[in-house]
């Protein structure tokens, strides 16, 4: 591994990353998926939160997008950006920890991962999603970035923000510069997790232009592929930790990307999926606990079999 993990390959190197080893042996034990000759499947009918009832019967929109029960939602092409549908995707909406894509986005893209964080007391203040680092403590920031895509603990989205800029608060100008300089400029960032605070928002427009910006990050897209990982804590002990994204594990063609759930936000998926030829980003905001599957898995299907 080069010292310094940085951000930034060619496009070229998006197609690799589908078959890389970390991603492709990870996708492989966690479940065999049978694939149709299309390359893209029928969504999965066993799990009632993921198996969408329209699989059998789909309502869809004039253009063939099957109808949601999501407040926001919209399908992008991840390659040329083209929207390939939307409904009321400049609606300001909570994002809760969909915007950890950002968080991420901006600590992959300065640097050094290889390097050590140390945690700092103000780091742990976080509910209710921690994976209880403590102060003093120190890890790889590859290592908290993993953690922070795959489970999404807050305190970590908190140690890392606090690492990059020196405070929460220059992290989320940092965050809000970030957005800004892609073209999501109907958003307002406060914190790095999405937890809940007055002035907090973003749309499903620029969600998707972060997502986007994500999904070409060598170094994210290598990690909200994964299933799961083994945590390693700074006393040794270790912890396996469960992708909180549903339909990856379930939908051969979904290889990323975050969720997010508060009760002002509801529930949230960012899901991205690819087939030959093919990359789709997929955001659902405003949804059921269950319906934010189904809708996911419908949307992302459609958006791929385009």
């Amino acid at each position: 591994m080069q010292r310094r993990l940085r951000s930034g390959l060619p496009l070229f190197a998006w197609a690799m990353l589908l078959a890389s080893p970390l991603c492709a042996d990870a996708k492989t034990k966690t479940r065999a998926h049978a694939v149709r000759p299309t390359g893209v499947p029928d969504p999965i009918e066993e799990d009632s939160d993921l198996a969408p009832k329209a699989a059998r019967m789909v309502e869809r929109e004039p253009n063939g997008a099957p109808k949601t029960r999501a407040i926001a939602v919209l399908v992008q092409d991840a390659h040329s950006g083209e929207i390939l549908y939307e409904k009321n995707a400049d609606a300001p909406r909570a994002a809760a920890s969909t915007q950890k894509l950002l968080t991420a986005l901006v600590v992959a893209e300065s640097g050094f991962l290889d390097q050590s964080a140390t945690v700092q007391p103000i780091d742990t203040m976080a509910e209710p999603v921690r994976l209880n680092i403590k102060p003093g403590e120190s890890y790889q920031r590859i290592d908290l970035l993993r953690a922070l895509l795959v489970k999404s603990p807050n305190d970590v989205a908190r140690c890392l923000a606090r690492d990059n800029a020196g405070s929460l608060e220059a992290f989320a100008e940092r965050m809000n510069e970030k957005a800004r300089a892609l073209g999501a400029t109907h958003s307002h960032f406060l914190n790095p997790n999405g937890l809940p605070i007055p002035g907090q928002y973003s749309t499903a427009r620029d969600l998707s232009i972060i997502a986007r910006a994500a999904y070409a990050n060598p170094t994210i897209r290598s990690i909200v592929c994964l299933p799961q990982l083994v945590f390693r804590y700074a006393n040794g002990r270790t912890r396996e930790l469960e992708n909180t994204n549903k339909i990856l594990k379930r939908l051969p063609y979904c290889n990323g990307m975050k969720t997010g759930y508060t009760e002002a936000a509801g529930h949230c998926l960012i899901a991205s999926g690819a087939r030959p030829g093919r990359d789709i980003i997929v955001v659902v905001l405003g949804d059921s606990k269950g319906g934010v599957w189904q809708d996911a898995s419908a949307l992302l299907s459609w958006g791929l079999m385009m």
